[in-house]
């Protein structure tokens, strides 16, 4: 491992986005890059999906074997607001990255250019503000397959940084071990995990994965109430049938060996500022290094197909 920057201020936004207005979306998280950097922050990560939110409780009309028109409309309607990457949406993101001269982490609903597919994907920014990671969901989770695609390229996008090799993995992607050891095999001492997961058992997995990868866990959910979602859709009755506050949050950081450098957020929007001592990452792997010394790749063989 080369040499690490000894130190990583890292601001974690747990925010709630513009449900469904890619535009509006956009705007606040520009505002909120301007706010970490005024703080400091080098590496500024937002939630799974925060262009333009996460859809929770809608059936967009499917049922097995059939779909309902209205549902079809309301699709359309979350179909507008996803991005073209790249677009006009990257290159306001990837100006304000590098105004803020931090990398940026952030969850989009992202349209496909040529199909009409679309693809819950993360964002990697340099703090040049080129948009230099594309990483799309490799497996939507249950009902999420009715909304986007499998990933289909690009599976594993590493990107380097003074603090080591930075990936992500979105929401429940963390529970498949093969794409964790991916990660691992490219080297991540920032492992980037944007999600919608707040109930108690995830940050069994959270500090799990932060052991196991001897890296900093950047543990980033977003907090949102059933009230945000527009007004103007088809079936008004799902929106009701929710809890008050949708989405918890959650989010935090742990370090390479499992503890929490900030404890877990909830029921509230907020920056959440951490400086990570780098030099923890190779220090945790004298005992332990999953795909180094520990490793025994003369009994297993592990491929992984990159496109």
């Amino acid at each position: 491992m080369r040499d690490l920057k000894d130190v990583c201020r890292v601001a974690v936004v747990q925010g709630a986005p513009v449900m469904f207005d890619k535009t509006l979306s956009t705007d606040k998280a520009i505002r909120e890059i301007q706010e970490a950097a005024k703080n400091g922050a080098e590496l500024i990560v937002f939630p799974e999906l925060y262009i333009a939110g996460y859809p929770y409780g809608m059936t967009f009309g499917f049922t097995v074997g059939s779909r309902e028109e209205n549902g079809r409309k309301d699709w359309k309607i979350y179909y507008d607001n996803s991005i073209v990457v790249p677009g006009e949406e990257t290159e306001r993101l990837g100006q304000a990255a590098k105004e803020a001269h931090a990398f940026v982490s952030i969850g989009v609903s992202e349209r496909d250019a040529l199909t009409a597919t679309l693809y819950n994907t993360n964002l990697f920014f340099s703090p040049e503000g080129e948009l230099i990671g594309v990483h799309r969901k490799l497996k939507p989770t249950g009902a999420e397959r009715l909304v986007w695609g499998d990933a289909n390229k690009g599976y594993f996008p590493v990107v380097e940084t003074p603090w080591g090799n930075m990936g992500s993995l979105i929401c429940w992607e963390s529970l498949m071990p093969l794409a964790r050891v991916a990660l691992y095999e490219k080297g991540v001492s920032l492992y980037i995990s944007p999600n919608t997961n707040d109930y108690e058992a995830w940050f069994a997995t959270v500090r799990h994965i932060a052991i196991e990868g001897k890296c900093f866990f950047i543990n980033c959910d977003m907090f949102f109430t059933k009230d945000m979602y527009p007004k103007n859709l088809h079936h008004p009755e799902e929106i009701e049938k929710l809890p008050d506050i949708v989405c918890r949050g959650g989010s935090c950081v742990v370090d390479p060996f499992g503890n929490y450098v900030t404890e877990p957020v909830w029921d509230k929007e907020a920056i959440i500022y951490a400086d990570l001592d780098m030099q923890k990452v190779p220090a945790s792997r004298m005992e332990f290094d999953a795909c180094g010394h520990y490793s025994r790749p003369d009994v297993f063989t592990f491929e992984v197909e990159e496109k």
